[in-house]
């Protein structure tokens, strides 16, 4: 199949109306510093499943969640779920786990970070 058919078929299938919200969310243009440290998380969670090569299925066993909460994550559907919920799921992945919260004077420059 030609590069511009492959394109214009993936293009109509995320388009499709019953393929809404089953793909990646993005981070909100004006996103709060919970939005942004939850969606840190769910990239750290991915990295976790991308270094240790794991199926979807595995990781959902692996953080005691349905196949579904799992995929919200993974595909870091933010609005899904509180901080805390995100903390708890991280921390059986990342234990000992720890938040830190960097404050400085730029507007930008607050966010959390997983270490």
């Amino acid at each position: 199949m030609p590069r511009d058919k492959e394109f214009e078929k993936a293009l109509q299938e995320a388009e499709d109306p019953k393929n809404i919200g089953k793909g990646s969310w993005a981070l909100p243009r004006n996103a709060t510093p919970a939005e942004k440290t939850k969606y840190e998380l769910c990239e750290k969670i991915l990295g976790y499943q991308e270094d240790h090569n794991l199926s979807d299925e595995t990781m959902a066993r692996k953080i005691h969640l349905t196949i579904a909460e799992t995929e919200d994550i993974l595909f870091c559907r933010i609005s899904k779920f509180t901080l805390d919920y995100l903390m708890n799921v991280a921390s059986k992945l990342f234990a000992p786990a720890e938040i830190k919260v960097i404050v400085g004077n730029e507007k930008d420059s607050l966010h959390a970070r997983t270490v």
